[in-house]
């Protein structure tokens, strides 16, 4: 879930000010995990990067660092509490207090400037998709985690109610259930974007994009970085325009773009709107605390009929270069990733399909996640996933401090005050500007 936020030496005062103030507020809380003397001695305490969430709460965190460091004798881990947002990780490394291990966040920027370690082929061995994220022909971040991004999580109720006897197969009929439901007083989309939360505003155009034009170009990314196309080509501005369109008709809650990634998910459940589009992780929340309704889920249809699923692989555990211990903690991290435990526990509390080789997710997984599996599955076996847009990493990748602009465009498209032309344009303009 990445976030990315002028004269420059005042806003870079600001914001080593920012997280000098952040780390030391979050310290205290740090785990308590096992010391012991590694084989040949060595003992160190590494600071470990991680952020909280609904889902992933404190007792998650503490809980999944003792098990990895109870078996990597020498380590202690110290945890802080941040956000998982590039911008963030930028301000530690600016200002000197870099955790030696992150998670959560894509390498982009970050190896380019030689300040991760790189992961050895012998360490991907066992993951599915080992060169995910990849820069430059190598692997940052331990890629053990699939998440579609987004799925459209929906309130069967108000479809029933609606008239509505199931998931639309094709867009149009996706536009003539938002039609039928804003006709019976329902709201159909429910989106978010306030506070720190401005990704989540972006999720709308992230399905329409990933459909609409990533079906049709699944490199456009790395194409973009060369110059080879533009946010300006018809393809890109016709994706604007469906969610333009979908505002000007009244069935995007607008009221949602002032609302936390929290309470947007409250919204939901507390029915402001039938349809929900979201990362795969709301089917765990949905499971653990059922809303007061029957939650289904799909894949935003194309025009052609198919329901494509955008999906990133990644999010996994990286290590400092200049790590107190870089062997040690590229050992902790591994053994964070990779335990059975913290693997059943991430599928439970957060919805991540594993991309583990030989990996089982537990048999008491709720129902939701179940549907949100068979639906990815599907997807993949039909060659209908394509990669999640605005969230894709490693070459082609979106350059550092473009999200920050991309998001709040991304509101003004909704609220009105940018045409999907001018939309286009605006995220040209900040692109070049991103990458001089």
């Amino acid at each position: 879930m990445p976030v990315l936020r002028g004269s420059r030496s005042r806003v870079a005062a600001v914001m080593a000010l920012a997280a000098a103030t952040a780390l030391s507020a979050c310290t205290a809380g740090s785990a308590k995990s096992v010391s012991q003397g590694s084989s040949d001695g060595k003992k160190v305490t590494l600071s470990f990067l991680t952020f909280e969430t609904p889902n992933l709460t404190s007792a998650y965190w503490d809980a999944a660092i003792a098990r990895a460091t109870a078996k990597v004798p020498g380590v202690t881990i110290k945890k802080l509490v941040g956000t998982n947002s590039t911008a963030y990780l930028q301000q530690l490394f600016a200002s000197g207090q870099a955790p030696d291990i992150m998670t959560s966040i894509a390498p982009d920027g970050f190896a380019q400037k030689g300040e991760l370690a790189p992961w050895s082929a012998d360490d991907m061995k066992g993951f599915d998709d080992p060169h995910a994220g990849a820069i430059n022909g190598k692997t940052y971040a331990l890629s053990f985690n699939v998440q579609p991004v987004p799925l459209v999580y929906y309130n069967k109720q108000d479809f029933t109610k609606a008239g509505i006897a199931g998931p639309p197969a094709t867009y149009a009929e996706f536009l003539a259930d938002c039609a039928k439901l804003k006709a019976v007083g329902i709201t159909p989309l429910e989106v978010g974007g306030g506070g720190q939360d401005t990704w989540a505003a972006s999720y709308g155009l992230a399905a329409t994009v990933s459909t609409d034009l990533l079906t049709k170009t699944p490199d456009w990314f790395t194409k973009r970085s060369d110059n080879a196309v533009k946010f300006t080509d018809p393809d890109f501005v016709a994706a604007a325009q469906k969610v333009a369109d979908l505002s000007g008709k009244g069935y995007i809650d607008k009221a949602g773009l002032s609302r936390s990634y929290a309470d947007v998910e409250q919204a939901f459940r507390d029915n402001k709107a039938a349809m929900y589009p979201m990362g795969s992780w709301f089917s765990a929340s949905a499971d653990k605390t059922k809303p007061p309704f029957d939650v289904g889920v799909f894949g935003w249809p194309s025009d052609a009929g198919k329901n494509i699923v955008p999906v990133v692989t990644g999010g996994g555990l990286m290590v400092n270069s200049h790590a107190k211990d870089v062997d040690l903690a590229q050992k902790w991290a591994k053994a964070f990733a990779e335990d059975k435990t913290n693997l059943d526990n991430s599928v439970r509390t957060d919805g991540l399909i594993i991309g583990i080789k030989g990996y089982t997710p537990p048999a008491n997984v709720g129902a939701l996640y179940q549907q949100t599996l068979d639906l990815y599955k599907k997807a993949l076996s039909g060659g209908q996933t394509v990669p999640a847009w605005a969230s894709v990493s490693g070459d082609g990748s979106l350059p550092p401090g473009f999200s920050d602009k991309l998001n709040a465009a991304i509101v003004d498209l909704i609220t009105g005050r940018k045409s999907p032309k001018d939309f286009a344009a605006y995220l040209d303009q900040q692109y070049t500007a991103a990458t001089r």
